[in-house]
């Protein structure tokens, strides 16, 4: 089954965008939006909650705008089994490089905070804007994922994204590889999607992020406080259809204190992300799944 559909979609990604994107609008947008009307109770649910100040037409116009995202994010991503170098270096770029290979460049490995911002799956192409060494140091590029239960499916992601060279360890296990890459003397570059509902026994903490009491990840800064890693914020933008930029963004260098914030700065970084432009994230992920309080000033 998975050597029909990767050779399926390799095929498919063959088809220059300009095709691709004709299939996003043609085909899976009516599909998506009007006919399977993915995850739709779900977005209309949360969305006035999360953006209170959007008008009703307003959100309409946002929740089109998602679905369109969405159905590029889907063939964007086919595109990875079949792009070239040079066009990925051109529709993928990134603002603020230096504030990583700095942190490299000085013997830090860095922690990337990250999220489901479209395209995402795009962002691996930062190994071709930087170099294999750093400070004399090899540099491994990598990212967290939560394996999938369709193992056809997981297998398939795993070979979209190491397309450029990163490698992707599972959640449960990516501190040990950090610790063995460390062992070894070798500097990390590794992206965490923190934006994911936590795991059922994973410790969290509390926020008001988009005027919901909403549990966050905290493993990401605790990895980070182990390890002693520099955290960056990778903020996405939309430059034009199939055209995105990540700008780096630094956020608090690891401390003793036992405050999260770290984290705070994410979501509010990542909170402004959103409200920039609402139709880029992830709406059908239902982050507010359990309801949990938040004790203010905490």
């Amino acid at each position: 089954m998975y050597k029909i559909i990767d050779g399926l979609l390799s095929a498919l990604a063959r088809l220059p965008l300009g095709v691709l994107y004709v299939i996003s609008d043609v085909i899976l947008y009516p599909l998506m939006r009007y006919v399977l009307r993915y995850r739709l109770n779900l977005i209309q649910l949360t969305m006035p909650k999360a953006l209170p100040g959007l008008a009703y037409t307003q959100r309409k116009r946002v929740i089109k705008k998602f679905y369109h995202h969405f159905c590029d994010y889907i063939v964007e991503t086919i595109k990875l089994l079949h792009i070239s170098d040079e066009e990925m270096m051109k529709r993928m770029s990134f603002k603020n490089l230096e504030v990583v290979t700095d942190a490299l460049e000085q013997g830090r490995s860095v922690t990337l905070y990250f999220a489901h911002v479209f395209n995402w799956e795009w962002a691996t192409s930062v190994t071709l804007h930087m170099k294999g060494e750093y400070g004399g140091r090899e540099v491994c590029f990598g990212q967290v994922y939560r394996p999938l239960k369709n193992k056809c499916m997981d297998r398939l992601m795993l070979k979209v994204r190491s397309r450029f060279g990163s490698e992707s360890w599972p959640k449960s296990t990516v501190f040990r590889h950090l610790i063995q890459k460390k062992n070894e003397g070798v500097l990390t570059l590794t992206g965490f999607m923190s934006d994911q509902k936590p795991s059922h026994g994973d410790k969290t903490h509390v926020v008001r992020f988009l005027h919901r009491p909403t549990a966050l990840i905290t493993g990401t800064e605790q990895q980070c406080r182990k390890l002693d890693t520099v955290p960056v914020y990778w903020d996405m933008y939309c430059l034009g259809r199939g055209y995105y930029q990540i700008t780096c963004r630094p956020l608090p260098l690891p401390s003793e204190s036992e405050s999260y914030e770290i984290t705070d700065s994410y979501a509010r970084m990542l909170q402004h992300t959103i409200r920039r432009d609402p139709s880029l994230w992830l709406w059908t992920h239902n982050r507010w799944k359990k309801p949990v309080r938040y004790v203010y000033g905490k």
